[in-house]
């Protein structure tokens, strides 16, 4: 079976365009092929909300089915349930049906292996090597499996989350929080889940048969809905889900955006005076300075990855880090949970942390270095003109000694940018950081013109 040239494969699975180049055929196919790889046994199977949810879970449980797998279904839940969920059940391994922060068009098969984290790249090539062997190991009727359908699996999740943070001292403080579920994962459980933490929820964008109502990517400009809540009431927190629930973004108390850095900075400054630990934190390449600053004034050390949950958690893994996570994307890593991207945990710990320090989250932001990041993004034509790209700046800016690990960062004293080919999209994205907003907008913007340049 020959792989579409269109499909996007990557460290982060395998995504496609709906009827386009993801069909019900190759999803069956990858299933299978991921079932012989993780030798049978029991594979787990969650999904996110999006209309062709369902067809392609029917296709992943006849993938798996047919190589004698057990499938056992979680339905619709977050994406760090499952892989929660495969720890506790022994599974050996996972599939998430989610394009994440994609647009509606978009889905993926995300996999993940019996440690309940996402392939490393010799993993996903080991994965490839078997999809493109010419036969496919198929059993008999009489080896076929039964399904199950797994009984409340956020409980798994809540449960992990609990049993680290001072859950009651939450609920003291009784705190005002608005909710936007962007109609996804995290739709059926937000609201009760910040509910069980004492608070008092307006929950929004939570019908999970409805697709989504907002642009899924959680950045300031699709929250305007969430923003107004926030405007019009007398609310202590606002936070943003995207549509697997793993990446986070938090909103003050007058409905300003604090961007998708901030939420990761909270959460390490957090968890490094909750834990009074010296120790190992790694983020990755595109996560702000400031991050460096509050992990140095603890006393504690700072790694950089490249991009991508995988490249972050073995990392954490290998510094057996105590807090990590991807600035980028809001995506807050704790390992006293799992070692994943998780919304939930984000929520708690930020929780947790105007709850200890009896400050509201305007005054604790105030307190944290202040940094300004700016994102672009160009749409690419296929990975040549990537690398050609990254060969134009490296050649330009050698000088600089920048990092070329993933894509190329160049820094300076007071700023820095990173610019990449996406690892979920057909875009080259460029990140950019300065100690002033417009300063940083400069950056982002020369960059972008260079770029355009060295395309043309």
């Amino acid at each position: 079976m020959k792989m579409s040239t269109s499909l996007k494969i990557s460290v982060s699975g395998v995504r496609g365009v709906v009827g386009e180049s993801l069909t019900p055929s190759l999803v069956a196919y990858f299933a299978a092929t991921f079932g012989e790889y993780v030798g049978g046994g029991r594979v787990l199977i969650a999904r996110d909300t999006r209309p062709t949810g369902t067809m392609y879970e029917n296709a992943v449980i006849s993938g798996l089915l047919s190589v004698g797998c057990q499938p056992h279904i979680l339905g619709i839940v977050p994406t760090p349930t499952l892989q929660m969920a495969v720890v506790k059940l022994r599974a050996n391994g996972g599939i998430i049906i989610s394009a994440s922060h994609n647009p509606e068009e978009w889905n993926a098969l995300k996999f993940v292996n019996s440690s309940g984290i996402f392939l490393n790249h010799n993993e996903a090539d080991e994965l490839l090597d078997i999809y493109n062997q010419p036969y496919t190991n198929y059993v008999p009727e009489s080896e076929f499996r039964l399904i199950h359908f797994a009984e409340n699996p956020f409980g798994i999740h809540k449960d992990k989350i609990f049993s680290q943070i001072d859950a009651e001292h939450i609920r003291r403080s009784k705190f005002k929080v608005a909710i936007d579920c962007c109609n996804g994962a995290g739709a059926p459980y937000a609201k009760s889940f910040l509910e069980e933490l004492g608070c008092e929820v307006t929950a929004i964008f939570t019908e999970i048969d409805k697709g989504f109502e907002r642009t899924p990517e959680p950045t300031a400009r699709n929250l305007g809905a969430l923003s107004k809540i926030l405007r019009e009431g007398k609310f202590d927190i606002g936070f943003a889900q995207d549509p697997d629930a793993d990446r986070l973004v938090v909103m003050n108390s007058k409905g300003e955006a604090l961007g998708e850095q901030l939420t990761l900075l909270l959460a390490i400054a957090h968890i490094l005076d909750k834990t009074k630990k010296q120790g190992n934190v790694v983020v990755n390449l595109a996560t702000t300075k400031a991050v460096e600053d509050v992990v140095t004034a603890a006393k504690s050390t700072l790694s950089y990855s490249k991009i991508g949950e995988i490249n972050v958690t073995s990392e954490m893994i290998a510094k057996k880090a105590i807090a990590g996570g991807e600035g980028g994307s809001g995506g807050v890593i704790w390992p006293a949970v799992h070692h994943c991207r998780d919304s939930f945990t984000g929520m708690a710990l930020i929780l947790e942390m105007m709850a200890s320090r009896g400050e509201s989250i305007e005054a604790i932001v105030k307190s944290l270095p202040k940094y300004f990041t700016v994102n672009r993004k160009l749409s690419t034509s296929g990975s040549s003109v990537s690398q050609k790209v990254i060969r134009g700046l490296r050649e330009k800016y050698a000088s600089q000694k920048p990092n070329t690990s993933d894509g190329i960062r160049i820094d300076w004293d007071d700023r820095w940018v990173l610019v990449r080919p996406s690892n979920t999209e057909p875009v080259i994205r460029i990140t950019a950081e300065a100690k002033t907003e417009k300063t940083a907008e400069d950056l982002a913007d020369k960059f972008k013109e260079e770029i355009e340049k060295i395309i043309s």
